[in-house]
């Protein structure tokens, strides 16, 4: 039977509530517990799929099909665990859940309200997760500020499960800010305070604070938290501000979280294996070589649209004990006619186009693609980037007049990116979207089959349009390779140019597999080639 920690937060947003459990996480599965991660979004979408990116940042997929908030990527790359389904449950999902129940009869025509069945949903989605990922311990993230209006069923449903589960099989963390007041020189502790009082008048009693602070407070801080929050003073833990996310575990690790929770849950405190941890950021800290690559985004005014793009680089430059800088350059900007090109991407070992939807800055990244191919510059296109590679390489390679996608032209003369007339073949979780996980077979003697060194690999998917094969003869006569075919369903997932130092696209979502112990394969090639390229 799972054991449950709760992940809440209060005073203000953007404290790191989404590290902090990821870090316990890792903690707790450095101790040999199987773990599973979670996180509550009061937001009434159904999920962020069709959230703007500039707004809400990536969405990162899970490896069943499902469109989740960003912070499972931070989940997937702190604990190197494969999410699904049950990990990221929204105000929507629930809402819209309780309405197709109550349409359907199954509440036998009582009157459905916020409780019962509104908190008994969420309860469900809870041991859900519990029960199909069999883990010993799940952790919760609540997303949104205590105190939030739209957050109040789930704080709710949470007061719920502490009474019914009891200490033993629950524990509940309280992410809060600690500020520093400049003039009177202190750390001021009644933010905290009050926020602890408006979760305990929601009938939630925290056992851990988890204070975010610029240093370490003092004992007579701590002693007076544990007074006025009625939680004990070890368990008041620091958690100060860190240049490196991944030092937050072992921040917190020394002041004995991870012991103190197993003890509340009466678990064997089984000693915690750290050093792969350390040796990263030792790594991390002594890199000794730089290297800048080009993003090509229509997003990039907010970086967390590519966070998983961008986690990946760095994880490659990790394994070359290189620092990879990222030049952020507007698909837009490249439209203009009198843009130098040379100029922008003049410190740029290597160019990635990554994915998108729409049509807005796609001819801006067919500019920078050409710019990669002709001058020979290490190349990665994921996703919309491999598709307008197919199309630049048409139109410029192939002299294919008006070769285009379907997605931006729907009666272009070429339709080398088309919705495929197959496409019911394909599993859609996202009703018109291809997502998750897909085989991909790999071409022998290509620079993916060097890449991967397998022959059948699985990658994540999140698209709607396909290369049309009808064009896949032609390209080919030209010296394109199509290196890698989903061969259930006969769509092509990586094509490469093998003339050149280094240019390969993938169809599928690499970055949502990469790791910062175990780059992924085409992040980890590209990277390498734009070192070499320097």
């Amino acid at each position: 039977m799972a054991k449950y920690v709760f992940v809440t937060g209060g005073v203000v947003s953007g404290l790191g509530k989404g590290i902090t459990a990821a870090s316990l996480a890792l903690l707790l599965k450095s101790r040999g517990y199987k773990v599973f991660m979670q996180k509550f979004d009061p937001y009434f979408n159904i999920d962020p799929g069709t959230m703007n990116p500039i707004q809400h940042g990536e969405v990162f997929v899970t490896y069943d099909g499902c469109e989740t908030d960003l912070d499972l990527g931070h989940y997937e790359r702190f604990i190197d665990e494969e999410l699904n389904y049950t990990s990221n449950i929204t105000s929507g999902k629930i809402y819209s859940s309780v309405i197709e129940k109550e349409r359907h009869g199954d509440y036998l025509g009582a009157t459905v309200q916020l409780v019962p069945h509104i908190t008994n949903e969420i309860k469900n989605k809870v041991y859900e997760a519990g029960l199909t990922s069999h883990a010993d311990i799940v952790i919760t993230e609540i997303g949104g500020t205590v105190g939030d209006i739209e957050s109040q069923a789930f704080i709710e449903t949470l007061r719920q499960i502490q009474y019914e589960k009891g200490s033993k099989e629950t524990a509940f963390v309280h992410t809060t800010l600690i500020p520093y007041v400049i003039g009177s020189n202190e750390l001021k502790t009644k933010p905290t305070q009050n926020s602890v009082k408006d979760l305990q008048n929601m009938g939630i009693r925290p056992n851990f604070l988890v204070c975010r602070t610029p240093f370490a407070t003092t004992e007579a801080i701590k002693e007076k938290l544990s007074l006025f929050c009625s939680i004990p003073k070890e368990n008041i833990i620091d958690c100060v501000d860190a240049k490196n996310i991944y030092e937050v575990p072992l921040n917190i690790h020394a002041q004995k979280i991870d012991e103190l929770i197993l003890k509340q849950f009466e678990l064997p405190t089984n000693k915690a294996n750290l050093k792969y941890l350390e040796n990263l950021i030792h790594t991390m800290e002594t890199l000794d070589k730089e290297v800048e690559i080009a993003l090509v985004g229509k997003y990039v005014e907010l970086h967390d649209a590519y966070l998983s793009v961008a986690e990946s680089l760095r994880h490659a430059g990790y394994k070359y004990h290189t620092k990879v800088n990222i030049n952020w350059v507007d698909s837009e900007r490249l439209e203009k006619d009198n843009i130098n090109l040379k100029q922008i991407f003049k410190n740029s070992s290597g160019i990635l186009v990554p994915g998108g939807f729409g049509n807005r800055g796609i001819e801006g990244k067919i500019k920078a693609i050409k710019y990669a191919r002709e001058n020979n510059i290490p190349f990665l296109g994921i996703c919309l980037g491999m598709q307008l590679s197919v199309i630049e390489f048409a139109r410029n390679v192939c002299n294919l007049e008006d070769a285009n996608s379907t997605e931006f032209n729907t009666l272009c003369k070429n339709p080398i990116i088309d919705l495929m007339s197959d496409q019911k073949s394909v599993v859609n979780m996202g009703g018109t979207l291809r997502l998750g996980n897909y085989n991909c077979k790999i071409k022998k003697g290509t620079l993916a089959s060097t890449a991967y060194k397998e022959d059948l690999i699985k990658e994540r998917h999140r698209h709607r349009y396909e290369f049309n094969n009808k064009y896949k003869e032609l390209l080919e006569s030209y010296g394109m390779v199509f290196s890698g075919i989903n061969e259930e369903s006969n769509l092509v997932e990586i094509i490469e140019l093998p003339k050149l130092k280094h240019f390969i696209a993938c169809q599928f979502h690499p970055e949502f597999k990469s790791r910062p112990t175990r780059p992924h394969p085409l992040f980890d090639s590209f990277v390498k080639a734009s070192i070499e390229n320097k």
